[in-house]
């Protein structure tokens, strides 16, 4: 039976929680131990797939096709283990479960009320796969206090009771400001926190402190005692210069050790930190640097792309490289008649996914720009379908090529030929999926992990070193095989394609140094101590491109 740390935030609500519940899981695997993580949302949306990247930052998909919070993002890259749907809830979701019980008569007629029904429902949640693995990491999102998070706060107190003594424990992240002004690190925000999370009955075990300052030992005591942790579980979070030290750094604060101490598990196996002291070194000691531009419309929040620009640091590592990313907001150039000034001196280039139909005329450019001029580019999703039209328009002469989504934005009206439709449908596992334009937007895409035979010989399949590969997808929009004739006699590939031949996965021009453009999302799958094979090439790629420049 699984060990259960439940992670929750004071003042420093969301500035490190998902990092620190990621590393703590890093480290207790280095110990030997198996985990899991789980994120319990208070935000009511059902899922955040229908929430703006500027509202909620990336959303990140598990292989079994669940669109989550991009804290996931953080719990695979660091552990290596695959969320899944059961990984992630929020009050939407479980509000939604409560309603659907009720009005089937689950509840025999009875009031429904947030104590019991909606944190049973919690509770039920934070059961599942108790028993697969050693510690459950479960971080509920938000700050304590927030009338949203209440259920949860909750739950997780009654849960911690149901079970037996010893069998959970409560870690609580705070922030310690410094007043420049006097040259201290005040304590009482934490207190107040504390105070608040007892409150509700939940007394901490351990609390990580964030701080820009080293905290003297009279400050560490004080916290202890009016915070009734013990000292040794009080445990600075510093900031770094990279995410990637944070397992190493949160070992040295002596986080792992405290959580053995508060299960009271000793002796402990001694952590193997061999990989993660290798991931930092190839982070501070490059030997050399490469400019990748991404091309996107949601550049004014790094958030969105999250996932995008770790797998290219990846990427960085496994060539020796520091890889320099610049976000280039796609509507810059949207209408420009030259691109170069906005793209010359980048050793690759990137266009990411995304929805709707503003800024995809830049997007168009850049995948010009970077066939004309022998750019490394790797189009992702949208980016890739944006390649297709770059083609069809201007190496095969389909001078309105589009795609249906942008008529749709426009009430219909026809303005395009569409070489990219809207997905009606698919086969996913042994049963077909079918769609309508006017279904739901939430969770009614491609979604989650499907195969892909890719072609013999083609650049893929020498990257990936194999014919059949596995990858998450989410997207509501494909390219038209209509147009696969056409287009391959003019040059570009259609190197990967669905195991029935009827949705195309990759396409790559044959006659580029290196252009791929995928619809799936790989970055989705890269982890610091194991890059994804594409954008590990793309970097190699990139760093030889910086040679001839």
């Amino acid at each position: 039976m699984a060990r259960y740390i439940f992670i929750t935030g004071g003042v420093v609500s969301s500035l490190g929680k998902g990092l620190a519940s990621a590393a703590l899981g890093a480290l207790l695997q280095a110990r030997g131990f198996s985990v899991r993580l789980r994120k319990l949302d208070p935000y009511l949306n059902v899922d955040p797939g229908t929430m703006s990247p500027f509202e909620h930052g990336e959303v990140f998909v598990t292989d079994d096709g669940a669109e989550t919070d991009l804290d996931l993002g953080h719990y695979e890259r660091f552990t290596g283990v695959a969320a899944r749907k059961t990984d992630s809830i929020s009050s939407g979701r479980v509000y939604s479960t409560v309603l659907e019980k009720e009005r089937r008569g689950d509840y025999l007629g009875k009031t429904i009320q947030v104590i019991p029904h909606v944190t049973n429902e919690i509770k039920d949640f934070l059961h599942i796969g108790d028993d697969e693995v050693d510690f459950m990491l479960c971080e509920i999102g938000g700050t304590v206090g927030d009338i949203e998070g209440l259920p949860f706060f909750e739950a997780i107190r009654q849960f911690s009771h149901d079970k037996p003594r010893g069998q959970c424990i409560f870690m609580h992240l705070t922030l310690l400001p410094y007043l420049a002004a006097s040259g201290e690190l005040k304590t009482k925000p934490t207190q107040h926190s504390v105070k608040e999370l007892q409150s509700i009955g939940i007394a901490p075990d351990i609390l990580v402190c964030r701080s820009e300052h080293p905290i003297p030992e009279k400050e560490r005591e004080k916290i202890a005692l009016f915070c009734n942790v013990r000292k040794e579980a009080v445990v600075a979070a510093y900031d770094l210069k990279t995410i990637y030290d944070a397992p190493l750094a949160y070992h040295a604060q002596g986080l792992d050790q405290a959580v053995l101490d508060a299960f009271q598990i000793s002796p402990a196996p001694k952590p193997d930190l061999a990989v993660w002291r290798d991931v930092s070194d190839r982070v501070h000691n490059p030997e050399g640097e490469v400019r990748v531009a991404i091309v996107g419309k949601y550049t004014q929040l790094e958030d969105a792309y999250k996932s995008i620009a770790e797998a290219l640091t990846h990427g960085g590592m496994a060539n020796r490289v520091k890889v320099k990313v610049e976000w280039v907001d796609a509507e810059v150039f949207d209408k420009a008649e030259d691109v170069g000034p906005h793209l010359e001196g980048y050793h690759a280039i990137l266009v990411p996914g995304g929805f709707g139909e503003r800024g995809t005329e830049g997007k168009i450019k850049a995948a010009q720009y970077a066939r004309e001029h022998k750019v490394p580019y790797l189009g992702i999703c949208l980016g890739m379908q944006m390649a297709v039209i770059e083609a069809a328009r201007n190496v095969a002469g389909l001078a309105t090529a589009g795609s249906e989504e942008f008529d749709h934005e426009s009430s219909g009206k026809k303005r395009f030929e569409p070489v990219v439709y809207h997905l009606k449908e698919w086969v996913q596992g042994n049963h077909k999926v079918e769609r309508k334009v006017g279904d739901d937007k939430g969770g009614t895409m491609r979604l989650g992990a499907y195969n892909a035979t890719l072609k013999e010989g083609s650049h893929v399949a020498q990257i990936y070193g194999k014919t059949s590969i596995d990858e998450r997808h989410r997207h509501r929009y494909e390219v038209d095989t209509a147009y696969r004739e056409k287009l391959e006699k003019v040059g570009m590939t259609f190197s990967g394609m669905s195991p029935d031949g009827k949705l195309p996965e990759i396409v790559e021009w044959a006659d580029h140094p290196w252009f791929i453009g995928v619809q799936f999302h790989p970055e989705l799958k890269s982890k610091p101590f194991d890059p994804h094979p594409l954008f590990k090439d793309f970097i190699r790629a990139a760093k030889e491109m910086s040679r001839l420049v």
